[in-house]
């Protein structure tokens, strides 16, 4: 018997639990969001991102390859995840476009003020015109999906009679307008008092969409 077959096998290395990797990858892609906002996407580096995060220097490296990468992640966990979670929802039986939306949407505006979604939007308009790739990420995949369901449902409730949803048929980023008005307000203009996002999407759906005068 050979020298190399009487040694004991070597010992299995077991890695990551997955919920420790995860855990792991939420912490990057905050501490990214806070580096991006505070240096600008330009000065930050992936140092910088493992140094806010508590983490060894090459570790982010493990999770994404590149500072693109990275805001992609900050867009699909920060963002993505929360509007795009699960299937599409589907009409109810005798539901309006209006009543649609705000079973559907409004709840998820109002949360945007307590949630990141509002600081990745500024970093889109604040860092998208010297680095194209980021708003192209940003478009990608979120501004274009959510285009194309206001479009997709309320050409659904043209052909169920609603004639006022033609105008979203036609022009669907008008339902979202306020949302980006009002983080222009708060985040980038710093106007006071602040506007509220919620309340200026409630009141452009009943503008829309409404039977008549609130």
């Amino acid at each position: 018997m050979s020298e190399q077959s009487r040694r004991p096998p070597a010992p299995r290395t077991r890695g990551p639990s997955p919920d420790k990797t995860a855990r792991t990858r939420t912490l990057i892609v905050e501490a990214a969001l806070d580096v991006f906002l505070a240096r600008g996407f330009a000065q930050a580096t992936m140092a910088d991102v493992a140094r806010q995060s508590g983490l060894a220097k090459g570790t982010p490296y493990h999770y994404f390859a590149s500072k693109e990468a990275l805001f992609e992640g900050v867009v699909q966990d920060l963002v993505v995840g929360a509007l795009f979670h699960e299937q599409p929802p589907a009409f109810l039986e005798d539901e309006t476009l209006e009543a649609f939306f705000r079973r559907t949407l409004l709840p998820l505006i109002r949360g945007i003020e307590q949630s990141r979604r509002v600081a990745v939007m500024r970093l889109v308009m604040t860092e998208g015109m010297r680095f194209p790739a980021l708003a192209d990420v940003y478009r990608r995949e979120v501004f274009a999906p959510m285009n194309a369901h206001i479009r997709k449902v309320a050409r659904q409730a043209v052909a169920r009679g609603e004639q006022r949803a033609a105008v979203l048929a036609r022009h669907p980023h008008l339902l979202m307008a306020p949302v980006w008005m009002g983080a222009i307000h708060n985040t980038l203009l710093r106007c006071t008092p602040e506007a509220s996002i919620g309340r200026l999407f409630e009141e452009q759906l009943h503008a829309l969409l409404g039977a008549g005068p609130r």
